[in-house]
């Protein structure tokens, strides 16, 4: 009995083993990298909370919506709310490792981003928003556990990032161009399938760095970027039902 005892092969599986690997290649302490990945979500579930409050409120309030559509001032503090987020980026990417400003900074930047998503919310039905809010949720969720499966079985996502970085420049010229020279429902459309296609491929990637790249000292600007790339999703999933339905 003894001797079986001393004769069974290790296995890996065994409590004591402790975490097993995220990555083939993985040389660090995966105890580490699973504590460093539930802070960086612990971070993007409080701003996503406080977006979602946020944009409740200038939902539901009607006097705001209305004070930013019906004024020069509302118009104006709008173009600022919009720009804000854009600034905070430079300051919050200088401080991301300097406590407490990386967290005041990151709360400035969510508070107007969230301002600038309710008041895209406000003048479109409950009934498309929640549709929207539903398949973001789906597909965000569908995604990370795919990446964390892929990556246990050792597929890397890092060679999408410069395919990424350019769509997104055709996508941003191509918003410019219907801005200034409307094409119609159609154009809309499109332009909201491709960002969602384009946000789907940076939920991949930024999830994957997560895994694999990030320093832990650098929890603040990962849970921007996966911030961010759930924002996008759900503005280009809205806008396609907002298209459909007009």
């Amino acid at each position: 009995m003894w001797q079986q005892t001393w004769n069974t092969p290790y296995r890996k599986d065994d409590v004591e083993a402790g975490a097993r690997p995220l990555y083939p290649s993985m040389v660090e302490n995966p105890h580490l990298r699973w504590a460093f990945i539930r802070k960086v979500y612990s971070i993007l579930t409080l701003q996503l909370l406080l977006t979602i409050a946020v944009a409740s409120v200038v939902v539901t309030v009607h006097p705001i919506a209305h004070f930013f559509v019906s004024s020069g001032a509302g118009l104006a503090l709008y173009i600022v709310l919009i720009i804000t987020p854009f600034i905070t980026l430079c300051p919050l990417y200088y401080y991301h490792q300097k406590h407490p400003v990386n967290f005041l900074l990151l709360g400035l930047f969510t508070v107007t981003l969230a301002f600038a998503v309710g008041l895209t919310c406000a003048f479109t039905s409950g009934k498309l928003i929640l549709e929207s809010v539903i398949l973001t949720t789906a597909v965000v969720v569908s995604l990370t556990l795919y990446t964390f499966w892929a990556a246990k079985r050792g597929h890397d996502f890092n060679f999408l990032g410069p395919f990424l970085f350019a769509s997104l420049i055709v996508l941003v010229l191509f918003a410019f161009i219907q801005l200034l020279f409307p094409l119609g429902r159609l154009s809309v459309m499109i332009y909201g399938c491709l960002a969602s296609i384009l946000f789907c491929g940076y939920i991949i990637y930024d999830t994957d760095n997560l895994i694999k790249r990030y320093t832990y000292d650098e929890y603040i600007w990962a849970a921007v970027g996966l911030y961010l790339d759930v924002i996008n999703l759900f503005l280009s999933i809205l806008t396609i039902f907002r298209a459909s339905d007009s």
